[in-house]
């Protein structure tokens, strides 16, 4: 993979060298078992979480073909933002933006995901280098249900009321506009509008002519359309 037409992100953080080789392993939780007189048989389940490896070169020195977004970074900085994600116990997002070198942009990846774990790695001929096997999985939200106990002449009686896990505001009954400011992402204005900023994609999709192909790059002073959901 060349850097000019990846970028990698992990959250908000690019790395500056992106990586040569991405793995995405999408696993299933399908159960085979065998039934008597009919062999084997395959139970398919809801898919499984995916998983996500690869290596990444982050220098300790700015080399010209590396990128950063507010002005090289040291070693350091990507190690404590890395340990950050695995201690944080908090999901975030793994976006990967692909182009060819025309320009063309290709497909996107953009999962929620947890930081299982990172191995640190020096080489002698790599130089001051350090090379960091980073190990994600997919995240799905999940929600609660909690049971409430009324007594009715002495019996019991239970309701189940299931709750899922959202915050912020209701997504608006009608489109409305939005004028993004300094520090905005498109994650955070669709929690700020529909309580869930997994539904960014909406927001993006409303605005591809404003925005452009890199959903992760907007500006202060554009106004975006807040589409109803």
């Amino acid at each position: 993979m060349g850097q000019s037409g990846y970028d990698f992100y992990l959250g908000k953080c690019l790395l500056p060298i992106s990586p040569s080789k991405l793995t995405l392993k999408i696993n299933n939780a399908n159960e085979t078992v065998t039934l008597m007189n009919e062999g084997e048989i395959n139970i398919l389940k809801k898919a499984g979480l995916t998983d996500i490896e690869f290596e990444c070169r982050i220098p300790q020195e700015k080399y010209p073909f590396a990128v950063y977004k507010a002005g090289f970074k040291e070693a350091e900085y990507f190690l404590d933002y890395f340990e950050s994600l695995k201690t944080g116990k908090k999901p975030f997002q793994f976006i990967v933006c692909r182009k060819k070198p025309t320009g063309k942009k290709l497909f996107d990846t953009n999962i929620k995901v947890s930081m299982e774990e990172y191995k640190i790695s020096e080489d002698a001929k790599n130089g001051f280098d350090l090379l960091i096997d980073i190990k994600l999985k997919q995240w799905r939200d999940y929600g609660t249900k909690t049971v409430s106990i009324a007594f009715n002449a002495g019996k019991p009686k239970a309701s189940v009321d299931p709750q899922r896990e959202t915050t912020g505001s209701p997504a608006p009954a009608e489109a409305q506009s939005y004028t993004v400011v300094k520090g905005d992402c498109l994650w955070n204005i669709a929690k700020r509008f529909y309580g869930n900023g997994s539904k960014y994609s909406v927001i993006y999709n409303a605005n591809r002519d404003v925005i452009g192909g890199n959903p992760n790059r907007i500006y202060p002073g554009q106004v975006l359309t807040i589409p109803a959901v």
